[in-house]
């Protein structure tokens, strides 16, 4: 079920090679998705290999060996090698209304409140659904310090 995935807003046209004036695209065509895929892949990477080599990346507990540069190489090379997913279309109904979307997906919380059921004792229990299992929802009991560290995965930089 992990799949990182990206939201991103793409105007359709840019500004002329003057820049006083907008360009739109043509209806039919905007950017081929495939030529998409290969410049995300190779920016995305690039990026991260950059702040490997700045020491910006952090690798906790069962990722720790990921720390090292032959390791971290490794589980790069076959990154650059695997076909990235681009979907692009345009908007349902204009741009107002995918940037509200947007607005929406970006400002809200990881958990609300009415998801979790109980703070005790140092441990949090919470509902989630099992998408493995039919959709089903379930009861997950974490200590807080793992809760907070799970939680702080979902705020945006």
């Amino acid at each position: 079920m992990f799949h990182p995935h990206v939201h991103c807003v793409v105007t359709g046209g840019g500004l002329s090679l003057d820049g006083r004036r907008w360009v739109n695209s043509r209806k039919k065509f905007f950017i081929p998705v495939r030529v998409m895929a290969t410049l995300f892949r190779g920016k995305f990477l690039a990026f991260l290999k950059q702040a490997f080599l700045f020491d910006k990346l952090v690798f906790p507990g069962k990722i720790e060996s990921f720390g090292s540069r032959d390791r971290f190489s490794a589980f790069l090379s076959p990154l650059y090698k695997a076909n990235w997913v681009v979907y692009c279309k345009p908007p349902f109904a204009g741009p107002e209304k995918v940037l509200q979307y947007l607005g929406q997906y970006t400002h809200r919380v990881a958990i609300s409140n009415n998801r979790i059921i109980k703070v005790e004792d140092s441990k949090v229990t919470f509902k989630w659904r099992d998408y493995r299992d039919n959709n089903k929802t379930k009861l997950m009991t974490l200590g807080a310090q793992e809760f907070i560290r799970r939680f702080l995965l979902h705020i945006l930089p």
